[in-house]
């Protein structure tokens, strides 16, 4: 099956988990079934944030990030040689008309994809390693079949990242198909915390706080 030997593929490559999953709302044209790639963080890096994001964390951060870019152009790249489409979402990248978003939802995605759930924080909680993961996403005209969603959310009456978040950005309310991000969290409210308190750092680029604190994540 072309699922099996694309998985395999990127697995090869060193991404640490693949799903797939068939999307209607990403504005994709024709191009409507979803990759989902997963790639997990360094332990030892997240366990050094202690209140406040590293540079060796932010680092960390935009090697990854380019990692998974690099990653969904060679599986575009495996695809287009089968004879499909493809067209990648960059790991983080923000579209001009939503400041805060990227042209389609990783979590989303990884979250149909049966790779996971999303948590209080936001952040997509990985159904084995938490939510020290980041995420990429490519939608293509091959129609690959997933797992279906998986239904069980580890983040259930818990609000340490909701404590530690020292912006007030992440409201406790718990994830649920359909609520609006803006319900469950204030990315304006966290971004500009950011840029305030943590400029020295990547400019205010990164925190990293609530995805240390979360007990998900922990072994």
């Amino acid at each position: 099956m072309l699922e099996q030997e694309l998985k395999e593929f990127l697995l090869n490559k060193g991404v640490t988990d693949v799903g797939f999953a068939e999307i209607d709302n990403a504005d994709t044209g024709e191009l409507k079934y979803a990759v989902s790639i997963v790639v997990k963080l360094s332990d030892a890096i997240i366990d050094e944030i202690d209140g406040a994001p590293t540079p060796t964390y932010f680092n960390h951060y935009r090697t990854v990030n380019a990692f998974i870019d690099r990653c969904l152009l060679e599986a575009g790249l495996f695809l287009q040689s089968k004879g499909y489409k493809y067209i990648t979402v960059a790991a983080s990248q923000s579209m001009p008309a939503t400041p805060f978003n990227g042209r389609y939802s990783h979590k989303e995605a990884a979250h149909k994809a049966g790779l996971g759930n999303i948590g209080k924080n936001d952040l997509f909680l990985h159904k084995k390693y938490g939510a020290r993961v980041r995420l990429g996403t490519l939608f293509t005209d091959c129609k690959l079949q997933g797992d279906g969603i998986l239904k069980e959310n580890p983040c259930i009456n818990c609000d340490k990242c909701v404590k530690a978040c020292p912006s007030g950005a992440i409201l406790g309310v718990s994830y649920y198909d359909g609520i609006k991000r803006e319900e469950m969290f204030s990315p304006s409210v966290c971004s500009e915390y950011m840029k305030t308190a943590y400029q020295k750092i990547g400019r205010g680029a990164v925190c990293g706080i609530c995805m240390q604190v979360c007990p998900a994540c922990k072994k």
